[in-house]
């Protein structure tokens, strides 16, 4: 297997199963895992079911392999990460109930906060998710570990050029979005969210870039009734996805 990867944690593995969008080499299991915890058992089901090997590897061994305690005594050697392309994004299947929500996400460099958006936009139903090549957080191990195993099931694309990427999509009708707390920016509510859509979510530093925010039709700002000016950008981003699509739906119904 080219490209080996390692996905560790119980959840991580046992959503990497399910999605089935990986080769897999191996289940690795520490000898001192709890056979008979619920968790175990069904993901031991899983790979059963797909006549996968399970190997017994010492604890010291698996925390080697995943640079890592939180591996819950369970890993899974796999191929890499299976991106896809952003025209695979525009593809949309015939009577979909729901506009199109994608999400682009620019330059988010830690692992925590890239997890996080990814398993929100499962979640929320996200038909999928644009990051950069460069200055930003692949789906790595940890990216998995932090969405609990959802980046197994969303599709990412991965992009030399997130403005490129955008006009792509202005092409294809999506109505582009930017997510900043500046004063210049619509606040949410007065925004345009009921057709398609998607969502850009600026890095945890610097926010949009500044072409990427020029590129985008309207830009819009969550409401701070607090001291603290800003919100982490994964929580900012589930808040604005559901927000799409709470007004997609509120717009299908009232059609």
């Amino acid at each position: 297997m080219s490209n080996q990867e390692i996905v560790f944690g119980r959840q991580p593995v046992s959503e990497m199963l399910r999605a089935g969008r990986r080769e897999v080499r191996a289940i690795l299991m520490a000898n001192n895992v709890r056979q008979t915890a619920a968790s175990v058992v069904q993901l031991v089901k899983l790979a059963e079911r797909k006549e996968l090997p399970i190997r017994q590897v010492s604890g010291f061994d698996l925390d080697r392999l995943c640079h890592s305690g939180h591996h819950q005594g369970v890993a899974a050697e796999v191929s890499e990460y299976p991106y896809v392309e952003t025209d695979d994004l525009l593809v949309f299947p015939e009577g979909r109930r729901m506009p199109p929500l994608l999400l682009l996400v620019d330059h988010v460099q830690d692992p925590q906060n890239l997890g996080s958006i990814l398993r929100s936009s499962d979640a929320a139903g996200v038909d999928g998710v644009v990051i950069p090549v460069h200055r930003a957080v692949d789906v790595t191990a940890a990216v998995v570990r932090a969405s609990a195993g959802a980046a197994e099931h969303v599709r990412v694309a991965r992009v030399t050029s997130l403005h490129q990427a955008m006009l792509r999509m202005k092409e294809a009708g999506i109505w582009m979005v930017g997510l900043e707390g500046t004063s210049e920016a619509v606040p949410y509510t007065a925004a345009n969210l009921e057709g398609p859509v998607a969502l850009v979510v600026g890095g945890e530093d610097e926010g949009l870039s500044k072409l990427v925010r020029e590129t985008c039709d309207e830009v819009i700002r969550l409401p701070m009734r607090g001291r603290v000016g800003s919100l982490n950008a994964a929580v900012a981003a589930a808040i604005a996805m559901y927000e799409v699509r709470r007004r997609q739906e509120a717009a299908r119904h009232s059609a």
